[in-house]
């Protein structure tokens, strides 16, 4: 469905990060007014590393984290650079900087402010500027309303000066990897000893066999005299295997059972070690502490509902959208095609179904899940390329390029069989020249730069 007047709307996107900054550009392309607030003193959000974790609660568990950022210093891509650009901004090589296809996390911070300078963005952020508080004007007498505006405030971080505004439409764009989402252990509370979740690991029971816990452990390897890789399921990959084999002070474990107060960690099996430490690499929660929606979106056990595409709140949208909520995807190119549907909806350039075909389609979308036994926390995990076409379809976004879909499933691969080496040593060189020569690398000239084979 298409509107024929095209509006001009006064729009607030909070968060600078990927996300975000992508809103930002595609909001302005449509004619909108933009603003956007964030936290920190620079573009990058999950990506603007931050050192300074001293004084933050080790586990993560107040309400508001001084530091925003989970990045630990080792840490390099999981996902080989020439998949993760914006469709028209490709993840280039420059010389003078991290020059591998799996780079640290720095180099991607530089990729974020170079599209930030490339497209003119800047000039749109308030910089550390908290919000502290986004609902709708008016509240519950417009819930639905064709016109409904919110009420933003802020508060710049350096003056504590507080700013109240009015915008048309508001887009949460502040990302899932801060709030640490912590498992359910029996004596947690009063285990003595040391507890922190990796949200705030920077330089060890190691809780959880994801990518964080097993590359954490393997970083651990060389500094503790013992590592327990603690997991709900010993089914590992080959790669994993490989690591544990090689290494005689990394040990894997079933599921922890109980904590006891003289530092004994006691597993599912009956087995036990006494441990200095324990680290959970068990993920992040989603958490909008400033949001208030008159109880209208929620978040129970990671689900944030009811959203329409993982988007849009239907008694809401389209002045109130969330981008950035899926996990499992190429983020980059999706979060695009997130934002220009947002941009084109707010203009009038096209609409959404009816809020009761919305609410069915979330409905339905849930039942599948259930059905497929997927766990609730699980919702947003979508890890299929064929739902980031079909959403792109929307608003006639171009479907994602058969080399970036192959690229992404070789390095999965790889990372399956030699977790440690993969992102040095492939084997998918004739894929990688297939990028590199495509429209979405020769669009800038990229094709000039060095690339490492």
């Amino acid at each position: 469905m298409v509107s024929e007047t095209y509006r001009s709307k006064n729009v607030c996107v909070i968060g600078a990060g990927p996300s975000g900054l992508v809103a930002a550009r595609e909001l302005r392309k449509e004619g909108h007014k933009v603003v956007v607030l964030e936290q920190n003193h620079d573009v990058g959000g999950q990506w603007l590393y931050d050192p300074n974790v001293e004084g933050e609660d080790p586990l993560g568990r107040v309400p508001t984290l001084k530091v925003h950022s989970s990045l630990y210093t080792s840490l390099r891509l999981i996902s080989p650079r020439e998949i993760m650009g914006f469709t028209d901004f490709p993840f280039a090589v420059k010389k003078g900087r991290d020059m591998r296809r799996f780079p640290g996390h720095r180099e991607l911070l530089l990729y974020l402010k170079d599209f930030c300078d490339w497209f003119g963005l800047r000039e749109l952020i308030r910089f550390n500027t908290r919000v502290s508080y986004v609902g709708m004007l008016d509240g519950d007498h417009v819930v639905g309303c064709k016109d409904l505006k919110w009420v933003v405030k802020s508060v710049e971080k350096k003056t504590e000066i507080f700013i109240e505004e009015v915008f048309d439409a508001v887009v949460v764009a502040t990302g899932h990897y801060s709030k640490p989402r912590l498992p359910s252990i029996q004596g947690m509370d009063a285990w003595k000893r040391k507890q922190l979740h990796s949200h705030i690991y920077r330089v060890v029971v190691v809780v959880g066999t994801s990518l964080s816990g097993q590359d954490i452990s393997m970083e651990l390897v060389d500094v503790a005299k013992a590592i327990y890789l603690s997991g709900k399921s010993l089914d590992i990959s080959e790669g994993l295997s490989k690591v544990i084999s090689k290494h005689e002070n990394l040990h894997l474990r079933p599921q922890i059972e109980a904590l006891q107060e003289d530092g004994k960690v006691l597993f599912v099996d009956g087995s036990w070690v006494i441990a200095d430490t324990i680290m959970y690499c068990t993920g992040y929660s989603y958490t909008f502490p400033f949001l208030d929606t008159k109880g209208i979106v929620t978040v129970d056990d990671d689900r944030v509902s009811p959203l329409y595409e993982h988007t849009f709140p239907p008694s809401l949208a389209p002045s109130l959208s969330f981008i950035g909520i899926p996990r499992k995807i190429i983020g980059f190119p999706f979060f695009e095609s997130q934002a220009k549907w947002i941009a084109q909806l707010l203009s009038g350039k096209t609409t959404l179904p009816s809020r009761d075909d919305m609410m069915q389609s979330i409905k339905e979308f849930y039942h599948s899940r259930d059905v497929a036994g997927i766990p609730k926390h699980n919702t947003h995990d979508i890890a299929e390329f064929e739902y980031c076409d079909k959403y792109g379809d929307h608003i006639g976004f171009p479907h994602l390029e058969e080399w970036r879909k192959e690229l992404c499933l070789s390095a999965l691969r790889n990372a399956e069989t030699d977790l440690e080496t993969y992102r040095d040593s492939w084997d998918d060189h004739e894929l990688l020249q297939e990028a590199l020569q495509s429209p979405h690398f020769t669009q800038l000239g990229a094709q000039d730069l060095d690339f490492p084979l």
